[in-house]
């Protein structure tokens, strides 16, 4: 076998589809380095048909998957069984979210070679240099980086710090043109006509104890300047004439100086953004610094509420100074400044009983329902709680304790219901009981119909005026129970919901 590569972009949505940054990253590592392929299975309709053409050339060596929890999964672990079976003596690579917090089931498999275990900017063409023989460095003393020794054991190498972003090879949007037209990556959303998805940081400077970005970060955070995020724009912009953004960062808003940069250089370009952030981080802006920045078109900000109860807040490790009290002034600057609020709340957490655990349901509800009271814009997305495996912390012993474990081989992970459970829509914990599910699934239809997202631009004129007539009573009574006649239009009229496929885009 030759020593080409191909780097594969998993299926993880049914529609319209976003640029994957994810391995035009991996790809930048290497470029004019190695010879290598893109294959996106959001593209293909038969890419394992595809990457075996390229294998049976007999010129490529490496099958590298970026694997993220839930929908990629189904390609992921079927496609590198597969490989190995028929080309044993390949070399199989994974990174991404799942690949690094579940490495010890990846690593037993049998035909997952090695795990990035975080950004690969070094790690990837390092490994390729030593598995290539064009360097003698242990591969112990490759950072982040997951194997095997010779004896079979697990070898998790030291982390490496954050690597200045700036600094980082421009991603090889030319080169991967050739495979599949950008211009098709470029979706209608209630932003815009030509939305592109952007990646400018890495990391959070946070370390809560739900989130899965935690263990392969620790808690640090780099940025791109917002010069450089500008000159992209500007790319595309002139070339693809783009009008809205999605930043796909963990955590957009963490420099207040770099978003206040970017949105003076961005302020006179007509696009309309959205990004991800944190309650009492934006909340230190000013009054005058979310003007500036709806002036630059800053539309709508997703934002972890995660609950209104503090001491909840405590038992997540949410860290910083978010309170309930802040979530409800939070949301009514944000009304003020015209920007729209998009808070993601956690429902369901492990307690000291199962009484204590519905009542925390309960509240939160009111509480979401209060938070609408006060602004009707914001948008809600409802999570059920599912463990992360945020080793040494608190919650992560109350869910061992309580008996929850996760799937022992890799093909259980993908059975439907852990499907589910990485789209945080199945919990599988002993905890949670089913009329708790139900109650948290019939509220949140309910309060789908009543307030349909903005996201979804289908949902509007008479539709949005049935949804409304049809779910106001159940909204204004708590009367969530059985909302079949709210799933039925749901169902005719394909609602989406952003939480688990992004916004709808054409």
């Amino acid at each position: 076998m030759n020593n080409k590569i191909i780097i594969f972009n998993p299926k993880s949505a049914n529609t319209k589809h976003r640029i994957p940054n994810s391995i035009l990253q991996v790809g930048a590592s290497i470029h004019g380095k190695y010879d290598y392929v893109f294959v996106d299975g959001n593209v293909e309709n038969d890419p394992l048909k595809i990457i075996l053409n390229y294998f049976n050339t007999g010129e490529f060596k490496y099958f590298c998957s970026t694997v993220m929890p839930g929908p990629q999964l189904k390609q992921a672990i079927p496609f590198t069984k597969k490989i190995k079976e028929l080309y044993p003596e390949s070399i199989t690579i994974w990174g991404g979210y799942f690949a690094s917090n579940q490495y010890k089931v990846c690593m037993d498999s049998g035909y997952v070679d090695y795990i990035v275990n975080g950004p690969g900017d070094n790690t990837f063409p390092q490994l390729l240099d030593v598995l290539e023989g064009k360097n003698d460095q242990k591969k112990i003393l490759i950072r982040n980086l997951i194997y095997k020794d010779e004896n079979d054991n697990i070898i998790q190498t030291v982390k490496e710090a954050l690597l200045d972003q700036d600094s980082l090879p421009q991603y090889p949007y030319t080169y991967f043109n050739t495979f599949y037209p950008l211009e098709s990556y470029l979706a209608k959303t209630f932003m815009g006509k030509r939305t592109l998805a952007y990646h400018s940081s890495m990391g959070c400077p946070f370390s809560c104890s739900f989130c899965a970005v935690v263990p392969i970060y620790n808690a640090k955070w780099k940025a791109k300047s917002a010069e450089n995020i500008y000159k992209d724009v500007q790319y595309f912009k002139e070339k693809y004439n783009i009008d809205a953004l999605e930043f796909h960062d963990n955590n957009f808003f963490t420099s207040k100086k770099r978003v206040l940069e970017f949105s003076k250089l961005v302020i006179n370009d007509n696009i309309e953004w959205w990004g991800e952030g944190r309650i009492d981080t934006i909340n230190k802006y000013s009054d005058e610094d979310l003007q500036l920045m709806r002036k630059a078109g800053c539309r709508m900000m997703f934002l972890g509420a995660e609950t209104g109860n503090d001491d909840v807040l405590k038992q997540m490790n949410k860290g910083g100074t978010q309170s309930g009290q802040m979530i409800k002034d939070f949301v009514l600057r944000m009304k003020k400044a015209d920007i729209i609020p998009e808070l993601s709340f956690v429902l369901g957490l492990p307690a000291k009983d199962e009484k204590t655990v519905y009542e925390q349901i309960l509240w939160d509800i009111n509480f979401i329902k209060e938070i609408k009271t006060i602004n009707p814009d914001t948008e809600i997305i409802i999570y059920l709680y599912s463990p992360v495996p945020t080793e040494g912390s608190e919650l992560y012993q109350q869910i061992l304790d309580a008996g929850f474990s996760f799937p022992k081989t890799l093909e259980e992970w993908i059975n439907p219901s852990w499907e589910k459970f990485d789209l945080r829509k199945n919990p599988l914990t002993p905890w949670l009981k089913p009329y708790m599910i139900d109650k948290i699934q019939n509220f949140e239809t309910v309060l789908n119909g009543y307030y349909p997202t903005v996201s979804d631009f289908r949902i509007k004129g008479y539709k949005k005026q049935i949804l409304k007539l049809i779910s106001g009573y159940r909204y204004k009574q708590g009367i969530y129970k059985l909302p079949y006649e709210i799933k039925v239009l749901h169902k005719i009229w394909k609602y989406r919901q952003p939480e688990i496929e992004g916004f709808y885009s054409e």
